[in-house]
C-alpha cells in the first residue's frame, strides 16, 4: 500500500471517519479510539471545522498547531503555551491573545 497523501486531522473528523464505519467489523483498538473520540470530542466536525478554517488564516500556525488548537480549545496563554511548546516564543503577546479570542467565539 502506498501512501499518497498525509494530513493532520482533528479528533471531531477522525471520530466523524470512524462512526461512518460498521461499528461490528470495528477492532478492538479502533473500538478504544472510537471511544477516546466520543469522551474527548469537543465540538462538532462543522464548529471545527470553521474553527480550523479561522486558525489557518494566522500564518504564523502550523497545521499541527492549527489541529492541537482545535482539539484541546485552549483558554489561557499557559494552555496555548502548552500546545506551541518550542514555537511559542515565535508568536507577540497580540498574535496569542488574537488564537485564544478565535477559540473564545466556538466555545
Amino acid at each position: 500500500m502506498e501512501l499518497l497523501h498525509e494530513e493532520p486531522i482533528t479528533f471531531a473528523e477522525a471520530k466523524e471517519i470512524m462512526e461512518k464505519k460498521d461499528k461490528k467489523n470495528l477492532s478492538y483498538e479502533q473500538n478504544n479510539a472510537l471511544e477516546h473520540l466520543s469522551k474527548f470530542t469537543k465540538l462538532s466536525v462543522d464548529k471545527t471545522v470553521k474553527l480550523k478554517k479561522e486558525l489557518s488564516q494566522i500564518k504564523k500556525l502550523k497545521a499541527e498547531h492549527v489541529v492541537q488548537i482545535c482539539n484541546f480549545l485552549p483558554t489561557t496563554k499557559d494552555e496555548l503555551k502548552t500546545i506551541l511548546y518550542k514555537d511559542y516564543a515565535l508568536f507577540e503577546d497580540s498574535e496569542l491573545n488574537t488564537i485564544l479570542e478565535i477559540v473564545k467565539k466556538f466555545l
